[in-house]
């Protein structure tokens, strides 16, 4: 195996790889990114979301995440995220689904937790270039909003409707 990176930025990086696959010589573009945390944030029935500007699809209504510091552990990201995105501290975080949004070309790992036991401790301490507001609604007007095609954020879909399929809310 030969990699070649043609790429690194702030949170992924490009690579090329040229592999032996089943005895034929094949080149692999892949996307390397250290991997993320996703947190269904739980105040009573409510769930937090956060209204983020995605460029370059504009606002997003989805769960509160983000990307694993170098070194972190993905449960250490997601307390800290949650409290970074919400201004919410949680008291248990419980990691319940790691899936992979984009097998074939990109190494991410989302790690997705439940939180409980919320108290808000502060404001949003929110990075130079995220630009978001908190949102709170009830988990069955968010699945319902999933299941019309209103929320179109991967980790929110694949958390949301995990979580509701293992309580056997479906």
């Amino acid at each position: 195996m030969k990699k070649r990176k043609i790429y690194e930025g702030k949170i992924l990086s490009l690579s090329v790889y040229n592999i032996t696959l089943n005895g034929r010589k094949v080149k692999r573009e892949v996307v390397e990114h250290r991997g993320a945390a996703a947190i269904l944030a739980f105040e009573g029935k409510k769930v937090i979301l956060v209204k983020q500007h995605r460029f370059p699809l504009g606002y997003v209504l989805e769960i509160p995440a983000g990307t694993l510091e170098k070194g972190e552990k993905p449960k250490a990201c997601a307390f800290r995220e949650i409290q970074e995105e919400t201004g919410y501290k949680a008291r248990n975080m419980t990691h319940f689904l790691t899936y992979y949004p984009s097998v074939g070309y990109n190494t991410e790992a989302i790690h997705c937790f439940v939180a409980t036991d919320l108290t808000k401790v502060g404001d949003l301490k929110l990075d130079y270039d995220e630009v978001m507001s908190v949102v709170k609604m009830d988990f069955t007007k968010l699945v319902g909003m999933i299941k019309a095609g209103k929320i179109v954020d991967s980790k929110t879909i694949c958390a949301v409707l995990t979580y509701a399929a293992k309580k056997k809310l479906l």
